[in-house]
């Protein structure tokens, strides 16, 4: 099986590996006569100018000779992603979001991925729990940087605890290795109340900080709790005063990293400020958004775009009539800046329409959680206008179809107006208030 992987899917038309003579079909075996054991090993090993595939096809081998310019993908599409099975994770993290899912979803949704590749490839954050010692070696030997880690804590037992594994203290002194090694690192802490927040969380950031500049990043991001927990551990959410407390003790933090190290280290989500009542910082604060996939500066980012596109945007004749349907999180926001630009358009006509989460739990509050039977559930029976615009965050990527299982098709049979996916851009967003 694992050589069927190796098999290639499609090759790109006009690519290097075409005009070298490779067909789908055709199995990878070596590159210059390196075993190719997955998409990192084939990443690697084609990087240079020039290389020597060694495939089988129709049960005989022969090497063909690629030639493209350094770093440019040699044009090959492989029948599994990853040329090997997707490493699952070995945890069982007291806050894992996945146990929190009710029985009867899809199979997909249940399945924890803990892949270093994934991480590199995707952005995917791991814990370095199920990594070997020739795994970690071979991450050192090829440089694959940067790595997505989830920390939580550098207290060897109290991360043994957190992630429900009694090896995860380990993971501490893998990450060390590999800032030592000069792998670039971007962290995340899931902070939980009473455990590793507080006191232990100026310890976690103090001893991450020591490992700057190879620690580039680390966001701390409060916990999500839904109503499925019955049988876990017992965990309380972020109330106003704690979110408050834990931004005010980041900040403070990055600012003496800033001033030590150059750079502030540490971001809390956007999540945090809006359970605290804060705005959110300003653009310089956010140092290019390196934890932008991970909630940390989106809001600025929007309301950025979406300022700088209607300064010269032109005006519409009049206003589409339509419904935006977000997360009760996102909807003070969005509010903001529909007013902004009526300033300037007074005919938008845009309602914004927070969407409580009654499936998961009214803590879980952000867009990218909502489901088909609740968006349906609170728009059926309003004046919807023309159209319902959602974030496409609320789908599945690159399908349409919700968290529940709901398609777009069935809402907008049940509401009687198309719903359309929109990007999370300011640009768009403006869009979409312009009609």
């Amino acid at each position: 099986m694992a050589g069927e992987r190796n098999r290639i899917k499609t090759v790109r038309p006009g690519s290097p590996a075409e005009k070298a003579g490779l067909r789908p079909g055709d199995k990878l075996l070596s590159i210059d006569g390196r075993r190719v054991a997955d998409v990192l090993d084939y990443m690697y090993y084609a990087y240079d100018r020039e290389s020597a595939f060694t495939v089988e096809r129709d049960g005989e081998t022969f090497t063909a000779r690629i030639v493209k310019e350094a770093g440019e993908d040699a044009g090959l599409e492989f029948e599994e992603y990853l040329m090997d099975g997707m490493r699952s994770c070995a945890n069982n993290c007291v806050f894992c979001f996945v146990d929190q899912m009710p029985p009867g979803m899809r199979e997909t949704l249940y399945f924890k991925d803990d892949d270093v590749r994934l991480s590199f490839l995707t952005g995917s954050y791991l814990t370095l729990t199920n990594m070997g010692k020739r795994e970690v070696q071979r991450v050192i030997d090829l440089k694959i940087s940067p790595i997505n880690v989830s920390v939580h804590t550098m207290d060897p037992k109290l991360r043994c605890l957190m992630l429900g594994n009694r090896n995860a203290g380990r993971g501490i002194d893998i990450l060390k290795k590999f800032a030592r090694a000069g792998i670039e690192l971007n962290c995340q802490i899931v902070c939980c109340p009473g455990l590793n927040d507080g006191r232990e969380l100026e310890r976690t950031m103090k001893k991450l900080s020591r490992l700057a500049p190879q620690v580039h990043s680390c966001s701390v991001i409060p916990v999500g709790l839904t109503k499925f927990r019955e049988g876990l551990y017992p965990l309380r959410p972020f109330d106003r005063e704690l979110a408050l407390s834990t931004v005010r003790q980041v900040e403070a933090f990055g600012e003496k990293c800033l001033k030590r190290r150059g750079s502030r280290i540490f971001f809390c989500s956007d999540e945090l400020y809006l359970k605290a009542g804060l705005p959110v910082p300003e653009e310089a604060f956010y140092e290019g958004y390196p934890q932008l996939e991970n909630g940390v500066g989106m809001l600025r980012l929007l309301q950025t775009e979406f300022e700088n596109a209607l300064e010269d945007a032109p005006g519409p004749e009049r206003g589409t009539r339509a419904v935006i349907a977000t997360g009760v999180s996102a909807a003070g926001t969005l509010t903001g800046l529909r007013e902004l630009a009526r300033e300037k358009f007074p005919g938008i006509r845009v309602e914004i329409v927070p969407i409580v989460n009654d499936f998961f739990g009214r803590t879980i509050d952000v867009a990218g959680l909502i489901t088909g039977r609740d968006l349906i559930a609170q728009l059926r029976g309003r004046d919807l206008g023309e159209r319902v615009y959602i974030t496409n965050r609320m789908l599945r990527d690159g399908e349409s179809v919700f968290l529940d299982d709901v398609t777009l098709e069935d809402a907008e049979k049940a509401l009687g107006v198309p719903v359309v996916p929109m990007d999370n851009g300011g640009e768009e967003l403006l869009k979409v208030f312009l009609g």
